[in-house]
């Protein structure tokens, strides 16, 4: 009889609901809880926080979700394996100890990985002659943002996840590792498989299931073309992985749980932000989807095989943010009658104050919400005065000073501006910061993970 392990989706993003990861430990069978906290922006506001406080840097809902989640996955024997540690994976281990013997689970391992922030290190990186161009712009002068560089991480493959869990650990916290490695870790150390060509194949399909599932309720109906469909959103189920030891798969989801997984819901997310889909590029290997079949076997449970993959490769993504000046915004609102006409009378006349306050900008954006928003020039041009339209301006600038007057300038439309202009809530000017991604040697970065107890 074929092994299996069970997998839950416990979270899709830093703010991501957790009742569904409740429900997952109280009704689920896990042997794991695999939680991603992570976009790639994240990472450069965690790294601004930690540089502010030193304990500071990890996900700030983390304790909280394990003080819900700790007393049942100890109780049902679930690990966790998570990537809350965002910059500061250190100080976020130290914090759930403490949790966990608040909880009075004392015994608790928790495990902490780092060796993804290379930001210490990021001199030597340069100085190795490592060419370090922009993977989205072709700009290859890194030279220029160096001084304003605040984050820099490397995204990880599963590696130390294995080492933590060899060592026994019930909680695996983590930095930047990749999305799916959260769920490649856990497989790779049920069954023993390492990181050689006879495995490849079998890496390739727990690379297809986590990325499949690493948006968690993305998988059960969540942004789904067919939402009308979708039954009790609110409540969602987050999906389940079903993985055989044989490399095939099942996606499902509590019973009676809201949402649905079928072959569609599947497909969707198994196409979702990729590129080539013969070559899935992740830290732990090269998935090609291009070979998987899908097939319904029953309600609510999608059985996926003939998944392959190729040896991992010799670079890793490095994403460096730097600080990239400031966005000056706001938001009006103007009634029928003549709702458009108004809100283009506010654009010209906000444009008029730039010009009169001196603005110094780099890019200057305007979209009127409810006609080009989200279109922009493709949107077709209103056949009716519609019953209202928002007005809303971002601009880009060097200096917090430059971006204040932004906001000074649409404040001054309360007398300026068209009758009936109203304002939603002041925006305060923002720090923006830019990415950098860049391909670095594997053999530069090294991951430990180490034990904590309570």
């Amino acid at each position: 009889m074929t092994k299996h392990v069970r997998l839950g989706a416990g979270s899709g993003f830093w703010g991501d609901a957790l009742d569904p990861a409740v429900e997952l430990l109280e009704k689920g069978d896990l042997d794991y809880l695999s939680m991603d906290y992570l976009a790639e922006l994240t990472m450069a506001l965690l790294q601004r926080q930690k540089l502010k406080n030193p304990k500071a840097g990890y996900i700030p809902d983390l304790p909280d979700h394990m003080r819900a989640l700790l007393p049942l996955a100890r109780q049902s024997g679930t690990r966790i394996v998570c990537n809350g540690g965002g910059a500061n994976p250190r100080a976020a281990a130290e914090r759930i100890r403490e949790v966990a013997r608040e909880l009075g689970l004392s015994g608790t391992r928790i495990a902490v990985i780092e060796g993804d922030d290379l930001l210490p290190r990021l001199d030597e990186l340069v100085a190795s002659g490592t060419d370090l161009t922009n993977l989205d712009t072709g700009e290859n002068n890194f030279v220029g943002i160096r001084n304003r560089v605040v984050a820099a991480n490397v995204y990880t493959d599963g590696s130390a996840i294995v080492s933590a869990l060899e060592q026994g650990a019930h909680v695996v916290i983590a930095g930047r590792v990749s999305d799916n490695a959260l769920y490649v870790g856990p497989i790779m150390h049920e069954f023993g498989w390492c990181y050689d060509e006879a495995h490849s194949d079998r890496i390739g399909a727990a690379i297809t299931v986590g990325h499949i599932v690493e948006c968690a309720a993305a998988a059960t109906g969540g942004m789904s073309s067919r939402f009308a469909e979708m039954p009790n959103m609110g409540r969602a189920g987050f999906p389940i992985i079903e993985f055989g030891e044989d490399a095939n798969a099942v996606i499902t989801k509590v019973d009676g749980s809201g949402g649905h997984v079928d072959a569609f819901t599947v497909k969707e997310h198994l196409v979702y932000e990729i590129g080539d889909p013969s070559r899935y590029i992740m830290p732990d290997g090269v998935a090609d989807f291009t070979t998987v079949r899908i097939a319904e076997e029953g309600p609510d449970r999608v059985h996926l095989s003939n998944m392959t993959g190729r040896p991992r490769p010799d670079q890793l993504k490095l994403v460096v943010g730097y600080e990239d000046g400031w966005i000056g915004e706001g938001m009006l609102f103007f009634p029928w009658p003549y709702a458009l006409e108004r809100a283009q009378k506010a654009k010209q006349t906000l444009t008029e104050r730039f010009e009169r306050l001196g603005l110094k900008s780099d890019a200057v954006h305007f979209d009127f919400v409810g006609v080009d928003m989200l279109h922009g020039p493709a949107s077709p041009a209103p056949d009716h005065d519609p019953a209202e339209i928002g007005l809303r301006v971002a601009v880009h600038t060097e200096t917090r000073a430059e971006a204040e007057k932004v906001r000074r300038a649409c404040s001054q439309l309360w007398i300026m501006g068209p009758g009936g202009t109203a304002f939603g809530t002041p925006i305060k000017p923002r720090p923006v910061y830019g990415l950098w991604p860049t391909l670095v040697p594997r053999s530069f970065v090294t991951q430990t993970a180490e034990i904590l107890e309570a």
